[in-house]
Formats: C-alpha cells, structure tokens, sequence
C-alpha cells in the first residue's frame, strides 16, 4: 500500500519550499497585511481599492452606535397633580419612568411595569405610599434614602411625623427588585436610615465611594452611570 509523503517531507533540499521567492514566505508581509490593513487611516497602501470599493464615506469619524440603548421619559410624582384624571396611565401619556420628587394628594393607579425612583425623603415617601397603596411595581431603586427625622422646633415635629411610620415588610413581594444605593462617605445618620430600610425590605446595597449623600456638591457632577444601568437592566 503507497503512502503519500508530507509536502515538507517532499520539499527537503528545496530552497523555497513551493513558496516561490523567499520574501514572500513572511505571513501578511507580502500582501500589504491582513483584512482592512494599509486602508489609509494609518498606512495607506490599499488606499486606493478602499476609495474604489467604499468611497470616501469610509474615512472620517462617525461616533458609536450602543443598540442596548433605550429611550427614557421621566415624570416626577409632584406633576401628577397637574393631570385631572383619576387613574393615570403613564405609558398611555408617553412615560415610562416615574421618580419620587414631590408629594401627591390623592391615590394613584400603577402598573407592575413602574421604576420607582426615590433620593433621601423621597425614599421614606415612596416606601409609605407603597405600605398604604399596596401597589406592585417593577423596581423600587432608593438612593441615600433617609427615616431619621432631623431639625428643630416645629420643624422637627413635622418631621417626624413624616418619617414615624411603619415600613410594611410586604413590599418585597410585590417589588420586582429592591436597589439602595450609599456611599462610604455618607452621614451617620444616613448610614442608620440605610440599615433601617434594608432591615425591613432586603434587597440589593450598592455603596459607590465618594457619593456622599448623592447631591451635586458631593458629587460634583449631574452625571449617574450607576443608576441608569440598574434602570435598563
């Protein structure tokens, strides 16, 4: 039975080896590089077939393009009391975020599909509007929330009444997801609060550094990567 040798078994003695002149031998080197190499944005020797098949909409910056991006039409509770209507529904209106800024005076329908967004006594408002209404939401994100009521005088009397309540623990069943975020940096009394609201209702804690109590003196900029990831999750 005959056996074919190996092509280098063959080409021993050969100076080549079937490769012709011995330069080209060198991986890419003998055709300008692999793929899109040489097209002219650093070297330029396929320039010209890259004109050819292109044109010159291939060179020049263009930006990105993320496809996981998705639009986000916030409204706060507060303008809800400008829309004269006894159930709201947000997503018939265009939105598809709502954030606890503002109070509200009278009983809202939510969907299951509703973010809840929360920052410091927005936190202890959403959180008592969620025990009283026995709403189901999506997510409930609360950021530096606060139960810690704090002043003097008459101010402090009606702070308390607004921060002595009850958290019901039964929002976790009907909370898809439950986010905290704090900060190493954060008062003492943020920092109680924190373990005020995780002790009743669990959920994730995410403590960023240098946060303090998520305000733009403490932070130095209006920019929250952070919150809008956990918000297109």
């Amino acid at each position: 039975m005959k056996f074919k040798r190996k092509k280098n078994v063959r080409m021993r003695g050969s100076k080549s080896h079937g490769y012709g002149s011995k330069k080209k031998h060198r991986g890419a080197g003998n055709r300008g590089g692999r793929g899109m190499a040489g097209s002219g944005k650093r070297a330029d020797q396929k320039k010209t077939m890259i004109l050819k098949k292109y044109g010159t909409s291939y060179f020049g910056k263009h930006g990105f393009y993320n496809p996981t991006k998705k639009n986000i039409r916030a409204i706060n509770i507060e303008e809800l009391n400008k829309i004269k209507k006894e159930k709201i529904n947000l997503r018939a209106l265009g939105y598809n975020k709502l954030l606890g800024k503002g109070n509200i005076d009278r009983k809202l329908i939510v969907n299951v599909d509703t973010i809840l967004i929360g920052h410091s006594c927005g936190c202890a408002f959403l959180v008592r509007w969620l025990g009283e209404t026995k709403r189901k939401v999506k997510k409930l994100i609360l950021v530096a929330p606060w139960k810690i009521p704090y002043g003097t005088g008459v101010y402090f009397d009606s702070s308390k009444k607004f921060y002595d309540y009850n958290i019901d623990e039964s929002i976790v069943k009907r909370a898809g997801e439950i986010i905290m975020f704090t900060a190493d940096d954060e008062e003492e009394d943020g920092k109680k609060s924190l373990r005020i609201y995780h002790e009743n209702l669990k959920g994730k804690v995410i403590e960023l550094k240098n946060h303090g109590h998520y305000t733009f003196d403490d932070m130095g900029t209006e920019e929250f990567p952070e919150l809008l990831e956990i918000v297109l999750k």
